[in-house]
């Protein structure tokens, strides 16, 4: 018995040792990625120690959105002046109550957390979630703009691209290049000017 007993101690021992040397072995080198993702991190932390980012006292893109804000979120019903260029160079113009509204802005968030059947386990889902017109966008209509028109309260839609370009004012201008423009809904610059 004592014999069965040293043998299976000292099987037990070589598979041991044997697991062990081949834990060891080469399997435990980093992988490509971990060793990109190391440099990338290692790089970045010289670029930081090297070129600081610096840090100010003003700063004017949040005076500049400040601006945006007391222009267009201080007055309700503010006209906003849009001057579209074709591609021949010829502008025409919209004025519309508020600003002009592109497809890709949603009342709601675009996405939902919903629960789901993973397989073995249900999980958390983020998803699409429909719009308030019960439908589901893909968010590829950004180039679509819409409003409505100072005067008649019409709904006005447009379309940038293409060659076709806007600018947009919270005041009619008296520039050159705008001099011929037409409108191009039922408003004209004349009708709301105080």
């Amino acid at each position: 018995m004592r014999r069965l007993t040293h043998r299976i101690l000292a099987t037990t021992t070589v598979v041991g040792i044997a697991l062990g040397a081949t834990a060891c072995s080469g399997d435990d080198k980093p992988t490509s990625r971990a060793k990109e993702s190391s440099a990338r991190s290692s790089n970045y932390d010289q670029l930081v120690a090297r070129q600081p980012a610096h840090t100010g006292s003003y700063s004017p893109t949040r005076e500049t959105k400040n601006f945006w804000v007391d222009t267009w979120m201080k007055q309700p019903g503010k006209l906003s002046y849009v001057y579209i260029q074709n591609a021949n160079g010829s502008f025409g113009y919209f004025v519309l109550k508020g600003l002009p509204v592109t497809y890709c802005v949603s009342l709601l968030p675009p996405e939902v957390k919903t629960r789901a059947d993973l397989g073995q386990y249900d999980g958390d889902l983020i998803v699409q979630g429909p719009s308030m017109d019960g439908t589901y966008s893909s968010n590829s209509n950004c180039n679509s703009y819409y409003g409505k028109d100072a005067v008649t309260g019409a709904y006005v839609e447009f379309s940038v691209g293409q060659n076709q370009s806007y600018f947009l004012y919270d005041q009619p201008l008296d520039l050159p290049q705008y001099k011929d423009a037409k409108p191009l809904g039922p408003s004209r610059i004349q009708d709301v000017k105080r």
